[in-house]
């Protein structure tokens, strides 16, 4: 497997210092977060989307993914949902990165049947857009389908190779859903898995790897079990939590968490 961390660990941080942080820190990948607050969203311009692909290759770094904020179960008219996906889709394809996430975002007054099959026309209609770019739409498991089970209502209505599923182990496990479960429901589709630690399910300030509750072990072992090689990417959410110590002095000892982890389970 692929070690990768994501700029939300690292708000509004210059891309030259995100490519050094990883380099130096033996990461393969970065996920960038696409805000507007952000140096990397749909709205940079055509030349510095070819800065920053640059940049990264310079580097020796991938980028995994471009994290959007798009909500494909929300209520209402889909083609702004549907502009918003392409957007980013547009922005992956000029970066060179596979994956785009989305974000379920249902509403609390829906039926899940609805949202379940608002999130599916608009993922199907989205799917030939991301086929044509080489880019794989990833709904992550979040809000209204936090569980592995709840995405693939989604994802099995959607039926397209280039709609899956990103599975943040946070999430199915405030969800109740063990690993294994989730890792069966998700197989099919699992583009990559967003790793992080906290301290319980009342308290999700984010913490360094390994020192929180969440089944990491278990996670990498049903993934190691399974063959599976794709990538894991330490979701650190600094951006939300101001009093989270700051995410450049952890990512080493992180990795070295990581890498633990995979030898145990090999």
């Amino acid at each position: 497997m692929k070690l990768a961390f994501s700029t939300l660990g690292v708000p509004g941080l210059p891309i030259a210092d995100v490519v050094r942080l990883a380099a130096t820190h033996g990461y393969h990948g970065v996920e960038l977060r696409a805000h507007p607050e952000e140096p990397v969203h749909p709205g940079i311009a055509p030349g510095e989307r070819a800065d920053v692909a640059s940049e990264f290759k310079a580097g020796g770094v991938e980028i995994l993914g471009i994290a959007g904020y798009a909500r494909v179960a929300a209520p209402g008219d889909d083609e702004p949902v549907l502009t918003q996906v392409r957007e980013l889709l547009d922005l992956a394809h000029d970066l060179g990165a596979p994956f785009v996430r989305v974000f379920p975002g249902g509403g609390t007054g829906q039926r899940p049947e609805d949202a379940d099959a608002t999130a599916a026309r608009r993922l199907g209609t989205a799917a030939e857009y991301a086929a044509d770019l080489g880019v794989r739409i990833l709904l992550e498991t979040h809000d209204s389908h936090r569980t592995g089970a709840d995405a693939t209502r989604v994802l099995g209505a959607v039926g397209h190779r280039h709609v899956g599923a990103l599975w943040d182990v946070m999430h199915t496990w405030l969800g109740g859903e063990q690993p294994q479960e989730t890792y069966a429901a998700l197989a099919p589709y699992l583009g990559y898995v967003q790793v992080k630690d906290i301290a319980s399910a009342d308290d999700t300030i984010p913490l360094p790897l390994g020192s929180g509750v969440l089944p990491l072990t278990e996670c990498v072992e049903v993934l190691s079990r399974h063959g599976w090689d794709g990538w894991l990417c330490w979701e650190y959410e600094k951006r939300w939590y101001e009093a989270a110590a700051p995410l450049p002095g952890l990512l080493g000892p992180a990795r070295e968490h990581l890498v633990r982890l995979l030898s145990d389970s090999a």
